[in-house]
């Protein structure tokens, strides 16, 4: 595995689809991966991140029991890709606030 792109989520339901495919099309699917951070969207984010992993095999869910704020679920997301070898970790807002293509 080359690189993780960590997207944490909370009511992003909306964003998500975009995000993730935008995502695809700029990385390598057979060494890259886009791992979603939810922490229990109430909107049902995390239902549809999973949708989206057993569609794309490039995308990995981690789900977490309640909101904790941002910086926590990039340091779960960080932790998560390099105990799985990555070997790059990049970080994106899920709102478009970073544009995929950069």
């Amino acid at each position: 595995m080359r690189a993780v792109v960590c997207l944490p989520t909370y009511n992003e339901r909306e964003n998500l689809e975009p995000m993730v495919r935008s995502l695809g099309a700029q990385l390598d699917p057979s060494r890259d991966r886009v791992l979603v951070i939810d922490d229990n969207s109430p909107d049902g984010t995390g239902a549809l991140a999973d949708k989206l992993a057993q569609e794309l095999p490039w995308v990995s869910v981690l789900h977490r029991p309640e909101k904790q704020g941002l910086g926590p679920a990039y340091i779960a997301g960080f932790r998560h890709a390099i105990a799985a070898g990555a070997e790059l970790v990049i970080e994106i807002d899920c709102d478009f606030s970073h544009d995929p293509a950069d």
